[in-house]
């Protein structure tokens, strides 16, 4: 797991979301579904909802949505990760929250993007859309219309392949964004701005960003990272060294 400044243990995804905006996260930026239910309970035993019957909707997607809020008056945007698969029954509680969030503030001022997989299939040495068609057809039956679609792939694809999804999932194709293995995660970000993934989020959002940005020192900070001249022995005693992700 991983811990924040003020102690909660969470998931690790934290962390490299810390590394990547330089800010210091809390208990609140996590919510899972144990955490959610426990709350709905205290509720209703501390009496706020009057005895009415305790359901999924709306209380446990109420309680989802005040959370996203909580203590968001001082943002301008906020990034929040649904994660695991469309269609997972984990999942479904959440992505009605979100997709009831979207009728609460506006939306315009909701911007869903849908992160899929774009599987490569080395015997006939092609990439299938069908999966990505499939978790946005179970998107829309729930009501959520992908604004854009990021496809997560091992190897660079013909732009058919956009063309294509962008036809079968009722969005622009500039609105399609790959999304392939870099050899160095910092590399990422550059990739997907090469994409134009922010211009497109800045530019559905209205918001002004005054000119091409400066990245100059994430460039430079990527460029020392592929060029190092020498390398450091660390020694690392613990009981799961073997799996790669326990002591990152």
């Amino acid at each position: 797991c991983y811990v924040t400044e003020d102690g909660a243990e969470t998931d690790l995804d934290l962390g490299h979301y810390e590394r990547f905006i330089d800010e210091s996260l809390n208990r609140n930026s996590n919510a899972t579904s144990g955490k959610i239910y426990n709350s709905v309970i205290a509720r209703e035993r501390h009496g706020d909802y009057r005895g009415g019957t305790v359901q999924v909707i709306p209380h446990v997607t109420r309680e989802i949505i005040d959370i996203i809020a909580m203590n968001k008056q001082d943002v301008d945007v906020a990034l929040v990760e649904i994660g695991g698969t469309v269609g997972d029954i984990e999942s479904q509680p959440f992505l009605e929250a979100i997709r009831q969030f979207s009728t609460i503030v506006g939306r315009n001022n909701c911007l869903y993007i849908h992160v899929t997989l774009l599987p490569y299939l080395a015997a006939s040495k092609e990439h299938k859309t069908k999966p990505t068609q499939h978790s946005v057809k179970e998107l829309l039956s729930i009501g959520i219309q992908p604004d854009i679609i990021v496809l997560r792939s091992e190897l660079p694809f013909d732009p058919a392949i956009k063309q294509k999804i962008a036809l079968f999932c009722n969005i622009p194709e500039r609105h399609v964004i790959a999304n392939l293995d870099v050899p160095l995660l910092y590399e990422a970000p550059l990739f997907l701005k090469n994409e134009g993934l922010d211009e497109i989020v800045c530019n559905y959002f209205g918001i002004d960003v005054n000119g091409p940005q400066d990245l100059s020192d994430w460039i430079e900070m990527v460029e020392t990272a592929k060029n190092l001249t020498e390398s450091v022995k660390i020694a690392m005693v613990g009981k799961y060294t073997a799996l790669h992700d326990s002591y990152i």
